[in-house]
């Protein structure tokens, strides 16, 4: 079972080997305030919160922000909340 700090809730998801559970970053703001959408975001990877981790993850930590591709992983929804599961090699970087 893991505690989703950002919905405040517990999931019961716990990921395998080396795959990572990971919760979508809110959608940035430009610089004037206005929310980017979905279609001027197409082709850009994503950023997600890493909440779980497998035992044969060795690069990322729980909390770690990292980037991601958009087609990579599966969705996986509990609870009405969206879950994102990928193997640690389909992190394209930790945000720091």
């Amino acid at each position: 079972m893991v505690y989703n700090y950002l919905y405040m809730t517990q999931i019961h998801l716990t990921p395998l080997a080396d795959r990572v559970v990971v919760s979508l970053v809110t959608k940035p703001l430009s610089p004037s305030g206005i929310i980017i959408t979905e279609t001027v975001e197409t082709e850009h990877p994503e950023q997600g919160t890493v909440l779980a981790i497998g035992k044969g993850c060795k690069e990322v930590a729980v909390g770690d922000v990292v980037v991601f591709t958009k087609y990579g992983p599966e969705t996986v929804t509990l609870e009405g909340v969206n879950y994102y599961i990928l193997r640690e090699d389909q992190i394209l970087a930790i945000v720091k």
